[in-house]
């Protein structure tokens, strides 16, 4: 058997892992890299495989650093077959096509640029026919905690992981020479208390576990704290006459701030008033699939769901899907709460409503998830005066806030409860991290345990006896 990490190898992006055993080549993820000035080449570059050797792709979840470049890989040769769970397909189909007519305008501009120069016409990484062929390779899906055997020698089960709809880690069974081993692939784990969603299931004892280490150098704020939090930057920004922008991921905190927007203005925190954009078709659309998934979510939350009260919609809510309107919204000067995407504003249509708002010291912009290393999102939270959006430079006046109990990620206590409960496994990999920080940390941690522990580079392959 044999393990390698082709992304999220001393990263935070990028997730995709390659599992050989079994007879088999299964592909764990297949992510885009984002947020490094390298991220246009490392997507485009070789992925250190063989996409056509590929036999099958167990993904964990929809966020885009972990399907990102499925089909790019169909694109160079796969032909296997895509094993997730329903929820998590239907969200992937979405945040692809998003991606892809990004990928499309970016090659349209720069094909503008160069032809006006004399240069060649640009390619996309990928565009929205990829996407479409790479669907026909998703199936069948998978249910939580239910065995699927690959071939005779190989079997895999999700797990939920508590981190978005549909997010799972994977346990793989594979059995060569007589000998069986356990492999765990943790995917992105949720905290537990999350708001919407049922908290992550204990894994079972494993030989080899794969763990993210996104914020395993730090321990969040609680829940209840965070929401307190968010009611008063909207609350004094309000007061005085400005915007509050939040860039937000399409999917899972979109839904919470919903639900805590709606929950505050319900118990009379804020005031019934309130107007709140969400200027987000992808987001617009995930919220939709949300609601015919209730599965995944708390007991009560799905049983409030199924007797038809729906928690996303907050008094005031406005959905912006067309581009008109949401250019209406920068005439706004005070009194909105404006949701839009990126979270990490590498790009959507968060980037115009910072233009407009991030230099005006009434307004205010709150940061509610993870920002890496070299997006607009950290340069603003680790203090900019002056940032760069669309070729101009702007100075940062705006107040800006950090709340980070609303992570969709465990942080480290939390890391370190969920690998508790796989024995004493022969080595943890620690992947998706920041070097430097989480992962460093979660290393020094379990290495105080006793455990074995590799921060595995990348196309880094090991052994598995």
């Amino acid at each position: 058997m044999k393990l390698s990490f082709h992304g999220a190898a001393r990263n935070v992006t990028g997730s995709c892992h390659l599992l050989e055993a079994g007879g088999l080549r299964i592909l764990i993820d297949c992510g885009v890299f984002q947020g490094t000035h390298h991220a246009d080449e490392e997507n485009s570059g070789d992925f250190g495989f063989d996409p056509a050797e590929i036999d099958i792709l167990l993904l964990t979840h929809a966020h885009l650093d972990h399907c990102g470049r499925i089909p790019l890989l169909v694109k160079r040769g796969f032909t296997g077959s895509i094993i997730t769970t329903a929820a998590t397909r239907d969200l992937s189909k979405l945040i692809m096509l998003d991606s892809a007519h990004i990928h499309e305008e970016d090659a349209s501009r720069a094909s503008r640029r160069n032809r006006r120069s004399g240069g060649e016409t640009i390619s996309p990484l990928y565009g929205q026919i990829d996407v479409l062929s790479a669907l026909d390779y998703f199936g069948p899906n998978i249910r939580y905690n239910e065995e699927l055997a690959l071939n005779d020698a190989v079997k895999v089960r999700f797990i939920n992981a508590g981190h978005i709809l549909g997010s799972a880690s994977i346990v793989v069974a594979a059995t060569e020479d007589g000998t069986t081993r356990r492999i765990l692939f943790s995917g992105d784990l949720g905290s537990p208390g999350h708001a919407l969603l049922s908290d992550f299931t204990p894994p079972p004892e494993c030989d080899y576990v794969v763990m993210e280490t996104t914020y395993g150098d730090r321990v969040h704020k609680n829940l209840e704290t965070s929401v307190a939090e968010l009611v008063d930057a909207i609350e004094s920004t309000i007061a005085k006459g400005g915007n509050v922008v939040i860039p937000t991921f399409a999917m899972e905190r979109t839904q919470e701030i919903l639900y805590h927007l709606k929950k505050s203005i319900e118990g009379g925190d804020l005031p019934a008033s309130l107007t709140v954009f969400l200027d987000s078709p992808m987001a617009i659309s995930a919220t939709e699939i949300f609601r015919r998934h209730s599965e995944g979510f708390s007991v009560e939350l799905r049983d409030n769901m199924r007797a038809g009260k729906h928690p996303f919609d907050p008094p005031g809510l406005r959905f912006t899907r067309q581009s008109a309107d949401s250019i209406a919204i920068n005439r706004i000067r005070g009194g909105a709460v404006i949701m839009a995407g990126s979270g990490m504003c590498t790009g959507g249509r968060i980037r115009h409503h910072l233009k407009h708002n991030i230099w005006r010291s009434e307004s205010s912009i709150v940061f509610v998830g993870f920002a890496a290393q070299g997006t607009l999102a950290r340069q603003i939270v680790d203090g900019a005066k002056h940032v760069r959006i669309y070729g101009e430079k702007i100075q940062v006046k705006a107040q800006i806030y950090t709340i980070n109990g609303f992570s969709a990620h465990a942080d480290q206590l939390e890391l370190l409860d969920w690998v508790s409960h796989t024995g004493k496994p022969k080595t943890v990999f620690l992947v998706h991290g920041d070097y430097d920080k989480g992962m460093s940390y979660m290393k020094e941690a379990l290495q105080k345990k006793g455990l074995s522990v590799e921060c595995p580079a990348l196309h880094d392959e090991v052994g598995l006896a």
